[in-house]
């Protein structure tokens, strides 16, 4: 539970920090690069071994978690943009859908009718957000919550699938690849880009490092200790509590009256996706 507490705080400062960059950052691929670079470092330095034989399953999936880490903080960035921190990050951590009925489906972990009646009313506040009345500009800004929701979750899933199927021994070589072939991404998209990087982008992306790193760390962590389909949920709902009060107190953002209502729902279905 220490680690998961842990995880939760880490993903928190992530999306505060971003929201923070915003009137400073001017190349945000540049950002990103610095980030993962961070995070690369910091995986290799707690490292406890560091072997020159990884297996098939630890590189593939270190490969597809590191792009999809890096496609998922591109569209969080974009979503708080246009639709602000709490509706972003809440959309974000709503994808505990993908890798919780995962965990169902294919892992065979027994859902409860609790954690059953969270699913649904996880899907009707996401109905209610994308049925409010908006001008077609805006409907199209709540699309990017959705395509960020599904990456996020798929993204978040790579971490359930190698603590099913990947060897705990190579948890840190794991965590060094995603972040490493982040990296690699992001620098060749900001060379192709050809815009200036400048100190700005890479002292906030270093600073995001940090967390970043640690999230993903304490998160697996947590999921050797704890089953999946009660840790993503836990994981989910803390983060998004914080997440929010944040944006409201120190962001100022407005949340109108259907989003609020959706919000409370997805506050509920969480806590049912836990019990």
């Amino acid at each position: 539970m220490f680690y998961l507490v842990l995880a939760i705080l880490s993903s928190s400062i992530i999306s505060i920090i971003m929201r923070l960059s915003e009137k400073y950052v001017e190349n945000q691929m540049g950002m990103f690069m610095a980030n993962y670079l961070i995070c690369t470092v910091l995986s290799y330095v707690f490292m406890e071994e560091l072997s020159l034989s990884v297996s098939s399953v630890t590189f593939g999936l270190g490969v597809i978690s590191g792009i999809l880490y890096l496609v998922s903080f591109v569209y969080l960035k974009m979503n708080m943009k246009y639709n602000g921190i709490v509706l972003s990050s809440t959309f974000m951590k709503l994808g505990v859908l993908i890798p919780t009925l995962m965990a169902i489906v294919i892992f065979k972990e027994s859902p409860s009718w609790t954690q059953v009646l969270g699913i649904i009313l996880s899907i009707l506040a996401i109905i209610l957000i994308h049925f409010e009345k908006d001008s077609i500009h805006e409907g199209n800004k709540k699309l990017w919550l959705l395509v960020l929701l599904v990456i996020s979750g798929i993204s978040d899933s790579t971490a359930n699938i190698f603590d099913k199927i990947g060897s705990g021994d190579e948890r840190d070589m794991y965590l060094l690849l995603t972040f490493f072939f982040a990296f690699l991404l992001s620098l060749v998209l900001a060379i192709m880009g050809k815009k200036k990087i400048t100190g700005k982008d890479m002292i906030f992306g270093c600073i995001i490092g940090i967390p970043n790193y640690f999230s993903a760390r304490f998160l697996l962590l947590a999921l050797s200790s704890i089953p999946a389909v009660l840790v993503y949920p836990m994981y989910s709902v803390a983060t998004i509590v914080v997440i929010s009060l944040c944006g409201v107190l120190l962001f100022h953002e407005i949340v109108s009256r259907k989003k609020k209502i959706a919000l409370c729902l997805i506050l509920v279905a969480m806590g049912l996706l836990n019990v």
